[in-house]
């Protein structure tokens, strides 16, 4: 029997479609074992490189081996447990679109976007469309923060043909998941990089997610010359669940040259003596906004530390 090796580009209904590396599309089912013996978090997702066999007929391609992983996205699976689903597997990096103005960004939604994707050891760049609106200057100072965090940041426009070549040289044999909220020009954005590519970003098939309760879906598309994108909603769910607040300092960038410098091993940076994270906070260092981020996601998290503590002393508990 043939077999071949592809790429996972969506699942519906039990159907994943696999790109082989022809360029070739195949509907193939998942082998039973593999089903049975894999853990949750080990399940075949949207981007896993999978090993395709054709039967005896040459008629239905069934997935026989799904491939190691060099990274993965990962949320909190539906309902009330403290499970993991895996949004996208060999992930490169995080694409995060936001307008600069009409919808005016949100300082505190990048942040959680960023921490996202630190969390999930996954490389980020911020893109700012639609910055024919506003002035330059006053776009590249409200950004000043990221660049000093050494985040790559993008000034696009797609009226103005402003910054496509380089964020679409920063795409190229890349898998990127694109994210950012609704009405910045995500779709605008694909479309005036790849003509023909017609990506309605966000627009996920109904057929991917059936029902309210569903897990949140992903599609993976080729870009015509090389690499990925991955469309994939609600991503603001998808991260710091599995972040433990001792360790959200160490997913602002800026933060981190500072945290051996603390007097206390886990300092909060809250109000402990010899803390150099508020030292460099009060020196103008690190930006009293993105501390101020900080503060409240490490309360975020605490929350729901509290909420899920007797979960997880019943799991320790059991044989």
């Amino acid at each position: 029997m043939s077999q071949k090796e592809g790429i996972v580009l969506r699942g519906t209904g039990g159907v994943w479609h696999v790109r082989a590396a022809s360029g070739e599309v195949h509907e193939a089912s998942l082998r039973g074992r593999l089903k049975k013996d894999r853990e949750d978090s080990q399940k075949l997702a949207v981007g896993d490189h999978v090993v395709l066999e054709i039967d005896q007929r040459g008629a239905a391609w069934t997935i026989i081996d799904i491939l190691p992983r060099h990274s993965q996205l990962a949320r909190r699976a539906p309902g009330e447990g403290q499970g993991e689903r895996i949004v996208a597997a060999n992930v490169d990096q995080v694409v995060v679109v936001f307008a600069a103005a009409k919808p005016e960004p949100h300082r505190r939604m990048l942040d959680r976007f960023l921490v996202i994707a630190e969390a999930n050891s996954l490389d980020a760049r911020i893109v700012i469309n639609k910055v024919e609106l506003v002035e330059r200057e006053t776009a590249e100072r409200d950004l000043a923060d990221y660049v000093a965090a050494s985040y790559p940041v993008h000034f696009t426009s797609v009226k103005q043909r402003i910054g496509l070549d380089d964020l679409h040289d920063q795409l190229a044999g890349k898998i990127s998941v694109l994210t950012g909220p609704s009405g910045v020009g995500k779709s605008s954005l694909m479309n005036a990089m790849y003509p023909g590519l017609d990506l309605r970003v966000g627009e996920i098939s109904e057929s991917v997610n059936k029902g309210r309760h569903t897990t949140v879906g992903a599609l993976m598309h080729p870009l015509p010359d090389s690499g990925f994108v991955v469309d994939t909603p609600g991503l603001r769910e998808v991260g710091m669940w599995g972040l433990s607040s001792d360790h959200l300092d160490e997913c602002f960038r800026e933060f981190r040259v500072h945290i051996p410098k603390c007097k206390f091993g886990n300092c909060t940076h809250r109000v402990e003596p010899g803390c150099a994270v508020r030292e460099a906070v009060s020196a103008g260092e690190i930006s009293a906004e993105r501390y101020d981020s900080y503060m409240r996601l490490r309360e975020e998290i605490e929350q729901s530390e509290r909420k899920w503590a007797p979960y997880s002393a019943a799991q320790r508990r059991r044989p």
